[in-house]
């Protein structure tokens, strides 16, 4: 099995008015984040949106990215669904295309029993020959994967690895005893990242690091080189992205930009209205963000709305240990 770690960015879906995958903008996205030193991509992850794509909008960003990647990084694909057969339909589709690894993420209607949760990923695993990252977040799925279903799970041979956004960081440390070798484990950004690396995290899945991959990539090298107090000393800097993240995803990415090609492009259209927390809370998320680059160096420094750490600090992409 190929051994996914590191900064996995989960990556935005640019799309035109026209509802066209803008694949021009996507593939120079995956460049600058591979140029920053991330060691893999994830498209169609929560960022992508991949709740509002339909089957050829998906596949379009699936293929730009994996061009894009020229096999420079490992592509680890959303696969997600309320059916089991579509899902793995897609796994298949997307092996075919070239991803080196699927991330399996279950969708659902009515609430499930641990069962039919656990024939779904297995399903998905039994249909390809390439790694299978096991994805749940319950803060916005209606059925969540048991301690129990992932120790079934994790003894599969192509399950190897887990992304945990319960938000619970305990949990975590539960599976890694629980599952010992058989399964690695992936920050997500409801975690700590620096935390999570010390109790045996494998690296870091999420949205973030599509605005500070250089950041996000030197936090990941001190964490494994057990340079602990550095680690945390950037971990703290970094944290206030991760904050902003969770309050207003989709206008942090999306409103303005992650990257030059991205502004102006509308989020895609939910069926209803992401809560805003209010007019002012609304305008400060997208402040934050607005300015922020997919770059390795500094984020601009006319940027007021960012921590004036972040705003000075220079990070250039570094080699993994």
């Amino acid at each position: 099995m190929s051994d996914f770690r590191g900064v996995f960015p989960y990556l935005v879906s640019p799309i035109d008015a026209s509802g066209q995958i803008r694949e021009s903008v996507l593939a120079r996205l995956c460049d600058d984040l591979i140029t920053c030193g991330v060691h893999g991509l994830t498209p169609l992850g929560s960022t992508g949106e991949f709740a509002y794509l339909n089957a050829a909008q998906r596949t379009s960003v699936v293929r730009t990215t994996i061009e894009a990647a020229r096999k420079r990084v490992p592509v680890i694909a959303g696969v997600v669904s309320t059916s089991t057969a579509d899902a793995v339909g897609q796994a298949k589709a997307y092996q075919a295309l070239g991803a080196d690894g699927i991330l399996a993420i279950l969708e659902a209607y009515f609430p499930l029993a641990e069962a039919p949760v656990e024939s779904y990923f297995r399903a998905i695993a039994d249909a390809v020959d390439i790694p299978v990252v096991i994805y749940t977040n319950p803060q916005f799925q209606r059925s969540d994967l048991s301690l129990d279903v992932i120790e079934r799970l994790a003894v599969h041979p192509r399950i190897g690895y887990i992304k945990d956004a319960s938000t619970n960081t305990g949990r975590l440390l539960s599976i890694m005893i629980r599952c010992g070798d058989n399964i690695r484990v992936f920050s997500a950004s409801a975690h700590i990242p620096a935390a999570v690396m010390l109790i045996g995290g494998q690296g870091w899945m999420a949205g973030p690091a599509c605005i500070i991959p250089g950041q996000s990539v030197e936090l990941y090298n001190l964490c494994r080189r057990q340079r602990w107090e550095e680690a945390m000393a950037l971990q703290r800097k970094l944290w206030r992205v991760n904050e902003a993240f969770a309050r207003q995803s989709r206008r942090l990415y999306q409103g303005r930009s992650c990257h030059p090609g991205l502004r102006r492009r509308r989020p895609r259209p939910a069926p209803v209205p992401a809560d805003r927390g209010g007019a002012q809370g609304g305008r400060d998320g997208v402040e934050r963000g607005e300015l922020a680059m997919t770059t390795c160096h500094a984020v601009p420094a006319q940027n007021t709305g960012w921590p004036s750490e972040l705003r000075s600090a220079k990070t250039r992409p570094t080699q993994t240990i």
